[in-house]
């Protein structure tokens, strides 16, 4: 069971207000596009899980989302800091698990079947 006070749970509500204030994908446009000129294959997802990771780690500069599409299905694979993992992935993993909840739940606005991968450098 998610603890009221903790911080996945903060980000996912803070998330969950900004989207549902917003109503569209528009107030994220600006992180619809990729460094190579691709467009994001899912920019809500992408951006919710942005958002809530970034408010988890301690150095949220340091957390990247890379998106690839492959079939029916996008792979948004997260990497954060040195020493931010852990605080990412939380004990027994609940806290990943809520996170990717969150995600999957943001990426049927976009319309597609999403993963969330947390990657160690």
């Amino acid at each position: 069971m998610v603890e009221a006070g903790c911080a996945a749970h903060r980000a996912c509500a803070q998330a969950s207000r900004d989207l549902g204030r917003v109503g569209t994908v528009h107030r994220f446009e600006e992180r619809q596009v990729t460094d190579s000129g691709n467009l994001l294959p899912a920019p809500t997802a992408t951006a919710v899980l942005q958002h809530v990771v970034r408010s988890i780690v301690d150095d949220p500069d340091a957390v990247s989302v890379d998106a690839r599409e492959d079939d029916d299905k996008v792979y948004l694979e997260v990497r954060v800091g040195s020493g931010d993992l852990g605080r990412v992935i939380g004990r027994r993993g609940r806290t990943a698990q809520s996170i990717r909840t969150v995600v999957r739940a943001a990426a049927s606005r976009d319309g597609v079947d999403v993963d969330v991968d947390f990657v160690d450098e």
